[in-house]
């Protein structure tokens, strides 16, 4: 089942009812971890990472080995990259952002909360059309979301999470945003709308192809390959008010290694450079 909520801007999205308990976090808001790390000293507390939700599987296995090689522990919070880059403004104390879009760094980077000389856009994604695993539909194309067969469509929010602007751009530059539009089903972020997919509340999505990937209740109708897809970029960037720059730079500079480069592509991203 879905659960209809409601953005800080007033639109509508959508997320899976089990996710109601991991959702408690309204726009101004930290999480109440968050908050108890404000009370330890730097060196004490973990390195806090805001990472965009697509990157989950892979940082929580480069998080892992980090910690296993240096002792040092990392935390992440996952969300919509725009929900991120909100939390930090409202003085969250993260470390590092690893955001899905360079809008969202450029939101940042205007607003002074970036540490200058650290941001690299180190990963790229493709975008895919999913249906539930027992479906029937032939989508050969994304041009058949506009389609009769097709009622629903879940998207991350289009006019707020990175891959559901991304997925809008891409509808809008073959002709069929207006057509796909009403059907829409927004969601919090492209977990949710992966979530929505493989629930079979909605008949169709569009992910990432690294979302796709690990779900075993949605197969891929057809890819949008990158040559004709959005520019999709993952941009990330210490932060100016981290209480722990060395610690940042240095696990900024491991995920640029050969063995998290590895990991990345195991998961599907592209490795830029």
């Amino acid at each position: 089942m879905l659960e209809k909520l409601t953005t800080p801007e007033g639109s509508p999205v959508w997320r899976p009812a089990f996710a109601r308990c991991r959702s408690r976090v309204k726009y101004g808001l930290l999480l109440p971890l968050l908050l108890c790390l404000l009370s330890l000293g730097a060196s004490a507390r973990p390195l806090m990472v805001f990472a965009a939700a697509s990157l989950s599987d892979a940082l929580k296995d480069l998080g892992a080995n980090y910690t296993a090689q240096t002792g040092r522990r990392v935390l992440f919070n996952f969300a919509a990259s725009s929900l991120l880059a909100r939390q930090i403004e409202a003085g969250a104390p993260a470390d590092l952002f690893f955001s899905a879009d360079e809008a969202k760094m450029d939101w940042l980077a205007k607003r002074g909360l970036i540490l200058k000389g650290t941001r690299k856009s180190l990963l790229s994604n493709t975008l895919v059309v999913v249906v539930p695993t027992n479906s029937r539909l032939k989508l050969d194309s994304p041009k058949a979301l506009a389609g009769p067969a097709v009622k629903r469509v879940a998207l991350a929010d289009p006019e707020a999470v990175p891959a559901g602007i991304y997925a809008k751009e891409y509808l809008e530059k073959i002709g069929v945003w207006n057509e796909v539009k009403p059907k829409v089903v927004p969601a919090e972020n492209v977990r949710a709308a992966l979530a929505a997919v493989a629930s079979g509340n909605v008949e169709a999505g569009m992910v990432y192809r690294t979302d796709a990937a690990m779900s075993k209740r949605v197969k891929v109708a057809c890819e949008i390959p990158a040559s004709e897809g959005p520019r999709i970029s993952y941009p990330m960037a210490v932060l100016k008010d981290t209480e722990s720059p060395a610690s940042a730079r240095r696990f900024a500079a491991y995920l640029e290694s050969g063995a998290a480069r590895r990991v990345f592509k195991h998961y599907g991203f592209v490795v830029l450079h």
